[in-house]
């Protein structure tokens, strides 16, 4: 046993201290505590961020070392493969325990159980907590014992458990914690912010990474937005959409808090208009909007749960028969115009401008500029997950993933191929007044906007035929 014992906490996905339970758990051992986080871009398997999460990662980690000093702790910054810097920490310090919250992606999941295996046989006592998603993948099966493959059934299942826990408290100046201080990385050393060009204003325009920014997002969702979302959520020129996405991607905020804001949000709505309970199950329904919400946090543990179940969902198609679809190869020029937002169709330019410029992509839309490129230019889905998991804050790898697969068709739950999204009549029905292209596209009608790359019309019947030879 050490002299002098300490608590390693492992950060990673959960950048925050509010309903942290491997931070809370630290606290209650009541030992020094190492509050790690290690830049891991050289474990096998391990995808490092695209340039736009890396971005929110500098500003994320800068608002957790303030949120650790206030309550007496410090950060601890370290470069390299995971398994070696955390076994370098633990020997540094003299750790006799490690703590983290559990992650699910296959690589990880190898990471974390070696890691934990081999700290364990050295006398370490290393424990996992729930702390990422509502509903761990293991849980919640089907009743002949397989995974879901489709939302709506999961959607249901969720619903029929038990309420999802209740956040654990945060730790406070008051509660006298010690800390351990190691040799810690230069956070500018890790060249995640842009610099030859600085093309991040738009997203320091946009958004305060941190938990404090996260909470200030849900809070403002709450009083003036949770409660028309139904209404409001497919129309990218409102400001109808919680924002709490890239948030919650790096653990900012926890499901957990989201989902019990809600939930009082909407209890205190019964309240008020002795409204009946929501259809479906859902537990304290009172507003339309609030549970058209919790479905998309749901959403994000479907992705969760098909990337534990099906960890090829980030790189091959679902659907077996897609993988005889013949994609177009698309000359890099014409590939640039759909990424900078230069292919003649107003909404997709919108769209893919709005995610140059601001790190996001309205929900709505981005089906759209999806659509386009797997269907009328009948790109590989794959192209564009890459785009967008460089050029997204909110670049997840459950959804970003999941999400493309919908669009293609290629996925057990998915839009069908033949379901092609028309930008023209999409813009017509959620961008009726044309606000939000003109806020993004303000040449629309000059000389200057370039003409369609391909006719909608035509393109959609290609895409058919294609699909037609692999039914």
């Amino acid at each position: 046993m050490s002299a002098n014992p300490t608590t390693v906490v492992w950060l990673r996905d959960d950048l925050r201290l509010r309903d942290n339970p491997a931070v809370h758990a630290a606290v209650l051992r009541g030992d020094p505590i190492v509050c790690l986080y290690v830049l891991d871009r050289e474990s096998a398997g391990i995808r490092p961020l695209g340039a736009a999460s890396s971005w929110w990662l500098h500003g994320s980690l800068e608002a957790l070392a303030d949120e650790l000093r206030e309550v007496g702790l410090t950060l601890t910054l370290r470069r390299g493969t995971a398994d070696e810097v955390v076994r370098a920490v633990v020997a540094e310090s003299g750790a006799t325990a490690v703590f983290w919250n559990r992650r699910y992606g296959e690589a990880e999941r190898a990471i974390d159980t070696g890691l934990k295996s081999s700290l364990k046989d050295d006398g370490i006592d290393v424990q996992s907590f729930h702390g990422s998603v509502l509903v761990e993948p293991w849980t919640i099966l089907t009743g002949q014992g397989g995974w879901y493959k489709v939302f709506t059934p999961f959607y249901r299942a969720v619903l029929a458990k038990p309420a999802p826990r209740h956040p654990v408290p945060a730790p406070t100046a008051d509660d006298g914690l010690q800390h351990r201080r190691l040799p810690s990385d230069d956070l500018a050393s890790w060249g995640l912010l842009p610099t030859r060009p600085d093309w991040a204003e738009g997203l320091r325009t946009r958004w305060q990474p941190g938990a404090a920014g996260a909470h200030a997002r849900l809070a403002a969702f709450l009083r003036s937005g949770v409660d028309e979302y139904v209404d409001e959520q497919d129309f990218p020129a409102e400001d109808g959409t919680s924002g709490l996405s890239p948030h919650l991607r790096f653990g900012e905020i926890s499901p957990f808090e989201v989902w019990h804001a809600v939930e009082r949000h909407r209890a205190r709505g019964a309240s008020a208009s002795s409204a009946p309970p929501a259809a479906d199950g859902e537990r304290g329904g009172t507003t339309s909007g609030a549970a058209a919400f919790l479905r998309q946090l749901v959403w994000r543990e479907f992705a969760y749960h098909l990337l534990f179940h099906l960890p090829s969902i980030t790189t091959e198609n679902m659907r077996p028969e897609f993988d005889r679809f013949p994609w177009d190869e698309l000359p890099a020029r014409d590939l640039e115009r759909w990424q900078q937002g230069q292919t003649g169709i107003p909404l997709v330019d919108a769209g893919m401008r709005e995610l140059w410029q601001t790190g996001v992509m309205h929900n709505r839309v981005r089906m759209v500029v999806a659509s386009f490129l797997v269907k009328n230019l009948r790109v590989d889905w794959r192209v564009g997950e890459a785009w967008f998991w460089d050029t997204l804050v909110d670049a997840d790898p459950a959804s970003n993933a999941l999400n493309w697969q919908w669009v293609a068709g290629s996925g057990p739950d998915a839009a069908p191929y033949f379901r092609v999204f028309n930008p023209e009549l999409q813009a017509s029905k959620f961008d009726p007044h044309g606000a939000y292209i003109a806020r993004y596209v303000p040449e629309l009608g000059t000389d200057a906007y370039p003409e369609p790359m391909v006719d909608l019309k035509e393109s959609r019947a290609a895409a058919l035929d294609a699909y037609a030879t692999i039914r």
